[in-house]
């Protein structure tokens, strides 16, 4: 799959305990995609990446719940795409892991979700290679130990300041009592 090389404005990584503190994090990233800023307007382009099992669809239940989307949120693994209503702010979740070629996003009609004013999660973005534009914000879990390493990369000035402006406790990586510590 090929892949497109974006430039990286700012990146931080946080040690995610368990699913709590992934919660946690989603609930921090809520606020911020829900405010006007600086940046333009509220919603922005956010690509989930990781192992199956990861915490992907764990992360965007918790940041739909903390922007106020009330009642059951799906997994879109077979639909694709889940659509969601909060205010004047849509809320689409799409998962390319089903995709076998990087045109099916095209093809399935989701680039007309990029232009409009959103938040859009994506989960699997690689399944897309380079059709896809930047995201403002990358996500990627990876297993480390019983927990989780999150690194978050700012791809544009939203995201960038999405990063600046969250609070986050400071660890080491990976905390030196983790299984991933002894590796």
């Amino acid at each position: 799959m090929i892949m497109q090389n974006y430039q990286v404005l700012e990146e931080i990584s946080i040690y995610l305990i368990d699913e709590e503190h992934t919660s946690l994090l989603a609930q921090q990233l809520a606020p911020l995609l829900l405010a006007p800023g600086e940046q333009g307007g509220a919603g922005g382009r956010i690509h989930l990446k990781g192992e199956l099992g990861a915490g992907k669809t764990h992360f965007v239940r918790a940041l739909l719940r903390a922007c106020g989307v009330a009642g059951r949120i799906k997994s879109p693994s077979y639909a694709l795409l889940e659509t969601y209503k909060v205010s004047n702010l849509y809320f689409y979740h799409l998962d390319f892991y089903r995709f076998s070629d990087p045109r099916e996003w095209v093809d399935a009609g989701f680039r007309d979700l990029l232009q409009k004013q959103a938040v859009v999660l994506i989960e699997w973005p690689e399944q897309a290679g380079s059709l896809l534009p930047p995201p403002d914000l990358e996500i990627s879990l990876d297993y480390a130990g019983a927990g989780r390493l999150a690194r978050l990369t700012a791809y544009s000035n939203k995201g960038k300041s999405w990063l600046t402006s969250m609070v986050l406790p400071p660890q080491e990586f990976p905390p030196r009592d983790s299984p991933a510590a002894e590796s």
